[in-house]
């Protein structure tokens, strides 16, 4: 008894366990507690020292500071040298924009903007908030102005672990139209497929022209002239596409009872089914009225008089024969 009894005093004379600086700390609350700058604390002698960072803030304790608090409540700490600090951080992320912009949008169907409307905040910064926090937004004091297209509002953003935000925020609620627009530059000539068109919002101040304004209207018809990426399809830059084209050869074909007659032609404009369009025979030199029937074809009414009569070009021969084609 009498050797055990000098180790039980000393080891009743032992100081407590002295805490730990902590170096960094990330937050997750709204509040800084003693125990996110130091570790080791003895049980029931945290408590929470005051407001922390906002989102994608931070805090920086020097080592006088730190001095401080763990005199004030009684923590055994020192700082060993006057470099000692504590960095508080929270994390945070910017709010995205499309989602501030699909609030006021809603907001604007009541001050009887389109679902259509298109949100435009020109030099706004979405707000910071935490990652881990479900947030609420609401709009509220609008004002809006047809005849500019211009709004002013009030932006709040709520959620637990964080103070409110409250933003006037301002822009353009410009009117648009979901469109068929070209998917990349096309060019004139070609006959628009699936892939050449996307739907997309466009301005209606920049419609001018009547427009397609559904795939069907343009899919499978060929463009008079190049159409930029992102441009809508005027109508009047659509048209059927040219089965026969200007200097190519082309069956002729004339019906008449009980018998169809073919001859070879050549094409002097180019036409799409259906279209018009001049053919000369080149056995007799008569230019011709013909109707486009597909692909390298063409029909000739029968009983019509050539355009320019056969032989005439040349200054010789007679408009046509009996039995053969004009």
């Amino acid at each position: 008894m009498r050797i055990l009894l000098p180790a039980l005093l000393c080891a009743f004379a032992m100081p407590a366990q002295a805490a730990l600086l902590k170096p960094m700390t990330i937050l997750h609350a709204e509040t800084v507690r003693l125990s996110d700058l130091f570790g080791d604390l003895p049980a029931g002698l945290d408590r929470v020292l005051g407001p922390g960072p906002q989102p994608g803030g931070r805090i920086v304790v020097e080592a006088p500071q730190l001095a401080a608090i763990a005199r004030q409540f009684g923590v055994d700490w020192q700082p060993s040298s006057a470099g000692d600090r504590a960095v508080l951080e929270r994390p945070g992320h910017p709010m995205a924009l499309a989602r501030i912009q699909a609030a006021v949008r809603a907001a604007m169907r009541t001050a009887g903007a389109s679902d259509d409307t298109e949100i435009s905040m020109p030099g706004f910064v979405p707000p910071i908030v935490p990652f881990d926090t479900k947030t609420q937004l609401a709009v509220a004091q609008l004002e809006y102005d047809a005849s500019s297209d211009r709004f002013t509002a009030i932006l709040s953003i709520t959620g637990a672990a964080m103070e409110p935000i409250n933003l006037r925020i301002s822009g353009e609620a410009i009117q648009t139209e979901r469109l068929p627009v070209a998917a990349t530059m096309l060019a004139a000539g070609a006959v628009l497929r699936s892939g050449d068109i996307r739907i997309a919002r466009v301005r209606t101040a920049f419609l001018h022209d009547a427009v397609a304004m559904a795939p069907a209207q343009a899919l499978g018809l060929q463009l008079r002239r190049p159409i930029a990426a992102g441009q809508p399809l005027p109508i009047a830059a659509l048209t059927r596409p040219s089965l026969v084209q200007k200097g190519a050869d082309v069956l002729m074909q004339l019906d008449t009872p009980g018998i169809t007659l073919t001859a070879e032609g050549q094409a002097l404009q180019s036409g799409s089914i259906g279209d018009h369009i001049r053919v000369l025979n080149p056995a007799s030199r008569a230019i011709v009225d013909a109707e486009v029937l597909g692909p390298g074809r063409v029909r000739i009414t029968p009983g019509i008089l050539p355009i320019v009569p056969a032989g005439r070009q040349a200054g010789i021969g007679p408009y046509s024969h009996p039995g053969t084609m004009p």
